[in-house]
């Protein structure tokens, strides 16, 4: 009994990161991106907080990043990062209120035409992200590497 207990002491859950991103597509069908001070231009997102949902998250995030109030349309999938212990969850949404304005997360903030707004991500694997929201017919996804 007392290993049992010692055992339940030295236990340390595991951490993990846990994001929400969108996709947001106006009535003309441009992305809303960001650019940020260190990835470039990206979809608005970020860090899920204790106690927030994952669509909490999304439109708290795209509300600070961009000054665009969303709503959100569907879940789209999850890209995880298995040895950064990332989960980055993704949603499409669309705009339905607010100003685009810059914040201490966002450089410049726009609505592009997508194959504009596809060529101007080139962060690692945000711009496939970007396409597999994109494609309903890969919903939902599940992407780790």
């Amino acid at each position: 009994m007392l290993s049992q207990e010692k055992e339940q002491q030295t236990y340390t859950p595991p951490k993990h990161i846990v994001s929400a991103a969108a996709i947001v597509l106006n009535e003309k069908q441009e992305i809303l991106l960001i650019k940020g001070p260190r990835r470039g231009w990206e979809m608005p997102g970020g860090q899920v907080e204790e106690g927030e949902s994952l669509k909490e998250a999304t439109v708290r995030e795209v509300k600070e990043e961009s000054g665009i109030d969303i709503e959100i349309v569907k879940f789209c999938g999850v890209f995880q990062n298995v040895h950064g212990s990332i989960c980055n969850t993704l949603f499409l949404a669309k705009p339905i209120g607010g100003q685009p304005t810059t914040s201490s997360e966002s450089l410049e903030v726009g609505f592009f035409p997508i194959e504009e707004a596809l060529q101007l991500v080139t962060w690692k694997n945000f711009r496939q992200r970007i396409e597999y929201c994109l494609n309903e017919s890969t919903h939902p996804f599940y992407i780790d590497f």
